[in-house]
Formats: structure tokens, C-alpha cells, sequence
């Protein structure tokens, strides 16, 4: 049975209008009367009529769609992040199409030049561990791709910006460890090209210097893969435990790094759970429950989706080139799970 969709046309012969008539009373045309726009809305609600995407995107050259790419759907930080992103594209009159990169930058370069080729009007995007080169990026953007980077972002690509303060969170959490008295932190972290890898770094070593802790090199571990591969996290892991000095304390630069070293201590030295104190980034909702207790630094994530989806509209709908971009930077939370310690 074929599906037979309500047109502009059929509203005008029942009401007896032109079809620009109808057009305009639907977009609010001030040329149109106020009672003429009541008749034509009222009986477009009683049909149930919504407008062709595609004719609207053939008429206006505009899809009304918007691409995300994100390293991993699954990841608390994303998922609450899209939450953010969607609130804001749906009320605009936006759809989204969310890829995942799985910190692959192979995978990562596929998803946009897919999206790109889909006419999407606009990028999200959060690079990939893997992602050193944004040359294909930078090449979209002088082409006329409006793009928002986030969360993971370079200064390469001159467009809006929204981050974490992942200076500050690294800065509390190292500080929090320090104050329970721990003078020995460890730090797991990712590839040393990303940015918040540098910031929650540079937060890490401020911390430290404030309480005259030497900074330890040896206490340092970058996972390239992000947290996404087990058998380096245990490698990463082993090497920490088989220090002279092994450490008694523990700042992850991000979720999946602690859930994946906690894994790998419960295997390799169960007893060296018994005087481990953590600290790290997560927006996990069950971050109470793990153990040892993880003092959690929670992002905004949400307030992020919103911010650079926002943006990214902005750079949409601007009338004119867009020449001067910012770099929104929200709040870190310090959530205590072990206030008794």
C-alpha cells in the first residue's frame, strides 16, 4: 500500500488559497493576516500535516541535519553530552546523525567524509585517541563546513570551542589525594597529543608544586588507545606496581582508564586494593558503588552538548561569514565518595 503524504496543495484547494498563500501563513509571514494564519494552521493540525524534509532541504539547500562523532556512544560523558546536543537541535528544527570513532582515527575520517557526503549543515566532533592529524578537518572548514569541536578539541582548526576546566579538575582531585595524605600519585592518562590530556596533566604538576611533591615521570602512564585496550592497561599497570616507590595513590584522566586498572590490580595484586586511594574523571552514575570508592571529577556534560550545539547553530544560521570564535569553558565538580577517609 503506498503511503500518500499531505501537500502544500491539498491545504490550498480545501481552503481554497494559493499555495504561496499557504506557504507563507505556515512560516508566519508578516505579509499574511493574522486570521488567515489562524485557518491555515488550525486546519494544517487537524490533517497532520508536517512539511517534506526533502523538498524544504531542495528549496532552502539546507538538510536540516547535523552529524555528531563521538570516540564511543556507551561512555557516560557522550551519552549525556548528546543528551545536551539533541535538547537543543530538535527545538531548532535539526535532526542528528551520532557516529562513533572508537578512538580510531581511520574510523573517525570515514564517519565524517560519510556525513559530509550526507550534506549534513553542521559538525560536532570530539577527536579520537588516534587523531594527530586534523589536516581532513581543517580541509572540511575552509571548504564552508560550519564545525564545533568539543571536549577534545585543537588549535589548529580557528572555529567555537567548548571544554571542561580540565586544568582546575585535575588541580582538585591531585590536591584531594595530596590533603589525605598521599604524596606518591600516580597518574594514567591518553595519547600525549590530546588536549585534555595536556590540561589534566599541567593540573596534575600545579598541584603537586603547590605542596613541593616532586613531579615523578615514572608515575606518569599515557594509554594510547584510551582506555579501550585491557592488555595495555595491565601492561601500564604492572609497570606502576613493579616501582621501588610504588604508589598510594592513583588520578585517572578518564573513566575508562580506572575501570580498566582497577581490573587489572584486582588480577595482578588483589592486596594492593587495601591502601589505594583514587581520584579521576567520570560522569558515571554508579561511581559510589566501585571499590576501592572513586573520588569522581564530573563534567558538565550536558551543559556541554548544549553549548556546542548552540554554537554550531549560530555558525548554521549566521547571514554572514563568521570571523571571531570563542572557546566556552564550563566548571569541573569534585564529588567525594570516601568523605570518612
Amino acid at each position: 500500500m503506498r503511503f500518500n503524504t499531505v501537500t502544500i496543495k491539498d491545504i490550498a484547494k480545501a481552503l481554497g488559497l494559493s499555495t504561496s498563500t499557504i506557504s507563507r501563513a505556515l512560516r508566519g509571514g508578516y505579509e499574511i493576516s493574522e486570521e488567515t494564519k489562524k485557518i491555515v494552521t488550525a486546519y494544517a493540525e487537524k490533517i497532520n500535516y508536517h512539511p517534506n524534509p526533502i523538498a524544504l532541504s531542495l528549496k532552502e539547500r539546507r538538510s536540516y541535519s547535523i552529524g555528531i562523532v563521538v570516540c564511543e556512544i556507551a561512555n557516560n560523558f557522550y551519552s549525556q553530552a548528546i543528551d545536551g546536543m539533541e535538547s537543543v537541535a530538535y527545538t531548532a528544527g535539526y535532526n542528528v546523525t551520532i557516529t562513533q570513532s572508537h578512538e580510531r582515527f581511520d574510523r573517525e575520517v570515514l564517519n565524517v567524509e560519510h556525513l559530509a557526503s550526507r550534506s549534513v549543515d553542521g559538525l560536532l566532533i570530539s577527536l579520537s585517541s588516534e587523531s594527530s592529524d586534523v589536516s581532513y578537518l581543517k580541509n572540511l572548514h575552509n571548504q564552508g563546513l560550519p564545525i564545533v569541536l568539543f571536549d577534545r578539541v585543537t588549535d589548529e582548526i580557528d572555529t567555537h570551542k567548548v571544554i571542561a576546566d580540565n586544568f582546575k579538575g585535575a588541580f582538585d582531585a591531585t590536591e584531594y589525594l595530596i590533603q589525605l595524605g598521599h604524596k606518591k600519585i600516580s597518574h594514567f592518562t591518553s595519547s600525549a597529543h590530546l588536549s585534555v590530556t595536556g590540561e589534566r596533566l599541567e593540573g596534575y604538576k600545579a598541584a603537586l608544586k603547590k605542596y613541593d611533591i616532586p613531579f615523578n615521570t615514572d608515575y606518569i602512564k599515557y594509554c594510547e588507545l584510551g582506555g579501550s585496550n585491557q592488555e595495555e592497561i595491565d601492561k601500564a599497570t604492572k609497570e606502576i606496581l613493579a616501582l621501588k616507590e610504588c604508589p598510594d595513590a592513583i588520578f585517572f584522566a578518564q573513566d575508562k582508564l580506572s575501570a580498566g586498572c582497577l581490573h587489572a590490580i584486582k588480577k595482578i595484586a588483589p592486596d594492593y586494593f587495601s591502601g589505594i586511594k583514587i581520584a579521576g574523571f567520570t560522569n558515571s552514575t554508579v561511581v559510589d558503588l566501585f571499590n576501592p570508592p572513586i573520588t569522581a571529577i564530573r563534567q558538565p556534560a550536558f551543559e556541554m552538548g548544549q553549548a556546542a550545539m548552540e554554537l554550531l547553530i549560530q555558525l548554521i544560521e549566521s547571514k554572514k561569514p563568521v570571523t571571531e570564535f570563542e572557546t566556552r569553558v564550563l566548571h569541573t565538580e569534585l564529588i567525594i565518595n570516601n568523605p570518612n577517609q
